[in-house]
């Protein structure tokens, strides 16, 4: 069983035109795919639009089949607080521990905030994460 505290995002890269994030934003439209986080980076010639899902197997499948390129990447979140030094606070603690922060970007829901971070070794960081008492979420809790 893979751990509640990896999750799997997706990577959908996009061309860098007017309408293709829309004719990607209508795939996961047409099929009810509910997007429950995401960071849009662009680069030149096309994007790169990072998502959070709620089935992601299922949507890289269907993104798969519509021929768009998408990748699954394992990724943790953190729950932070909306106050100074939250964020800090997990970055230390993974770099004290040798750990690099490829990327993140934050997301709030009514009940907390978190940040999704990719990280090498998705495993490590959770534990690393947890032993230092930062509360990491679930798959459950998106």
């Amino acid at each position: 069983m893979k751990n509640e505290n990896i999750i799997t995002q997706l990577s959908i890269f996009i061309n860098n035109e007017p309408g293709r994030l829309a004719a990607v934003a209508g795939i996961l439209k047409e099929f009810n795919i509910d997007v429950k986080g995401f960071n849009l980076a662009e680069s030149t010639e096309f994007g790169i639009l990072r998502a959070i899902v709620d089935d992601p197997d299922r949507a890289y499948d269907i993104i798969r089949s519509q021929g768009v390129i998408v990748k699954k990447t394992d990724v943790i979140g953190i729950a932070i607080r909306d106050s100074p030094g939250s964020f800090f606070e997990a970055a230390d603690v993974l770099g004290k521990a040798g750990m690099n922060i490829d990327y993140g970007y934050a997301y709030s829901n009514k009940d907390f905030d978190f940040l999704f971070v990719r990280v090498d070794d998705a495993e490590k960081a959770a534990e690393v994460l947890k032993d230092a008492g930062i509360k990491l979420i679930e798959k459950s809790e998106i």
